[in-house]
């Protein structure tokens, strides 16, 4: 290669890392900004760091983290804010490109504009109806929290709780959830919470048929069909009874 062509192309390149430098907007910017960010179209070390790219650091010069979602850049209260919270003095860290791509080019950057529950703080994580509303079904409206008890913060869709494997809420069974799980603590229930099923009711009734453990009710019930319980407990029952040479009242 000759000399004169060697220098070409190292005034060529020398000019190109010139004009990046000088017009990065026009020779590297991969699309417009959003309108939020358009006065800053040409002046890209705004929040770029030079031959490092954007940054966090360079985000918070202009937003504040305890003053994102409460108040403007120029320090006037939102009256309309785009989240019923401010949420963003919960997350675990400050890292803004996380979940913000301020292009709207061709290929935004990896994971941009996708918000994770994983950045918030695990208290955060708890309080799903600060930030979203709850469903408007009649299920739904009797219940304030414990959201995770039945979705992940992964998908809302599908849950993963289905309470008909458990009991079917049929005929007198289709009552307040309060009824049965006391305390809004849906990991737990009760059948005494009805005039129905008293504890010296229930405890009558299957000592007479010589039950003696009917603490876990939905193990044997699953619905208002008298005829369809399942007795598992009663089996451990003649099991331990014919271990201990007792013999059992049906045997």
């Amino acid at each position: 290669m000759s000399k004169t062509l060697k220098f070409v192309l190292a005034a060529n390149l020398i000019a190109l890392a010139v004009l990046a430098f000088v017009y990065p907007h026009l020779m590297l910017a991969p699309g417009k900004l959003i309108p939020g960010h358009s006065k800053l179209e040409a002046d890209c070390f705004a929040c770029h760091v030079p031959l490092l790219g954007a940054t966090t650091e360079r985000c918070t010069v202009c937003h504040k983290p305890a003053e994102i979602g409460r108040v403007t850049t120029l320090g006037q209260p939102i009256q309309q804010p785009l989240t019923s919270v401010a949420f963003h003095q919960k997350l675990m860290q400050q890292d803004c490109l996380a979940c913000h791509g301020d292009h709207a080019g061709v290929k935004r950057l990896p994971g941009a504009g996708h918000f994770k529950h994983a950045l918030l703080r695990a208290d955060a994580r708890q309080e799903c109806q600060a930030c979203h509303k709850s469903p408007k079904d009649a299920l739904h409206q009797q219940i304030t929290g414990n959201c995770s008890q039945c979705h992940s913060d992964e998908k809302w869709v599908p849950a993963s709780f289905d309470h008909n494997k458990y009991f079917v809420l049929d005929r007198d069974h289709n009552v307040q959830c309060v009824t049965c799980h006391l305390r809004n603590d849906y990991a737990r229930y009760t059948c005494y919470g009805c005039h129905e099923h008293t504890p010296e009711k229930i405890r009558r009734e299957h000592i007479e048929e010589g039950i003696r453990d009917f603490r876990n009710c939905v193990e044997c019930h699953r619905s208002a069909d008298e005829h369809d319980i399942r007795m598992p407990g009663r089996e451990r029952e003649r099991e331990r009874d014919r271990k201990h040479g007792r013999k059992h009242d049906d045997d």
